[in-house]
């Protein structure tokens, strides 16, 4: 790159994804989130998906995959918010995640993290030894 040229923004580390999503615990309603990344981590492109209901949210996998794929992502990093304020993975969450760490595998797409954002701290998929 150019020297003055401004470098793509980098999601370097757990707290960085955090960080990117904390804003979600203030969803009165369920809200996917979605980072797209490159080989070096850089940020490629985001989708957020908004339920009509406070607790629940279906997984929009195709659409997920297509934009990784229009993307040209080698990883992608989830999230959503619990509005109840608790960060605890419930078992839907833990089952979603398989389903799109799945479905993402023979894309050559990783799923780094999944985090549970809310109102009480944030949880990592990844830290709990789930991804």
């Amino acid at each position: 790159m150019a020297s003055g040229t401004p470098h793509p923004w980098r999601l370097r580390d757990p707290q960085a994804a955090g960080d990117l999503f904390a804003p979600l615990a203030r969803e009165p309603v369920e809200v996917l989130a979605f980072v797209y990344l490159g080989v070096e981590q850089q940020v490629l492109g985001m989708r957020h998906v908004r339920s009509r209901h406070r607790d629940r949210l279906d997984l929009p996998i195709r659409a997920i995959a297509a934009d990784a794929l229009a993307f040209d992502a080698t990883a992608l990093v989830m999230a959503h918010n619990h509005p109840s304020g608790d960060p605890t993975p419930s078992e839907a969450d833990r089952e979603a995640t398989r389903r799109l760490a799945r479905a993402l595998d023979p894309l050559g797409v990783q799923l780094l993290d999944h985090l549970v954002v809310a109102a009480r701290g944030i949880t990592s998929f990844r830290s709990l030894g789930f991804l």
